[in-house]
């Protein structure tokens, strides 16, 4: 299954963060993603208590619904913005605080301690840093990375993964030869090879 002209695309970090900037973040969802509210059951499964990696969380109000139900959330995200903009929506009380493993990393903390939000490169995280996650709301990472990181990604997220994790991915199909990305195009096909 080709990608097109997509496999060579690469969106920086800078091109994030200025998406971010003017407000060009089509991808944000303020009412939340119609798919979480169709497999929310899935990805919980009738488990209370469980600890939620957002991968690229943006400003997702899922991780406030997910906080409001008992559960603890933790995003990754290059754009201070977007993390401070996700905090002022919910009127939530939080402190900063550096992330001794990540030079120039931030960590911004509900006073309430159940949302911890990682501002930094996700490829700077590891299992030793958050600890291990039982659920993964995928949304808009995977179709964000670029391509030729794939596989890095991946291996990331399974090294953040209990055993009986649930993994919940959105991705998008279309032809990959009349869009440039992002959201790149990510086959079945391949989703298959990389999680195996």
């Amino acid at each position: 299954s080709d990608i097109g002209s997509q496999r060579d695309r690469v969106v920086t970090e800078e091109e994030w963060l200025q998406k971010w900037e003017m407000g060009n973040i089509g991808f944000h969802k303020d009412q939340g993603h119609p798919l979480f509210q169709k497999y929310l059951d899935v990805l919980l499964n009738g488990r209370s208590g469980l600890r939620i990696f957002f991968p690229l969380c943006g400003k997702a109000v899922e991780m406030k619904w997910l906080a409001d139900m008992g559960h603890s959330v933790v995003g990754v995200e290059v754009s201070e913005q977007a993390l401070k903009e996700f905090f002022a929506d919910h009127s939530l009380p939080y402190c900063e605080q550096p992330v001794p493993e990540i030079s120039g990393a931030k960590k911004l903390q509900s006073t309430s301690g159940n949302i911890s939000l990682y501002c930094c490169s996700i490829y700077d995280l590891s299992s030793s840093i958050l600890g291990k996650f039982d659920g993964v709301w995928d949304r808009g990472a995977l179709v964000a990375v670029n391509p030729r990181d794939r596989q890095r990604y991946v291996s990331l997220m399974i090294t953040l993964m209990e055993k009986n994790s649930s993994y919940l991915l959105v991705t998008v199909s279309y032809d990959p030869n009349k869009h440039k990305g992002p959201p790149f195009y990510v086959p079945e096909s391949e989703i298959k090879s990389l999680f195996g």
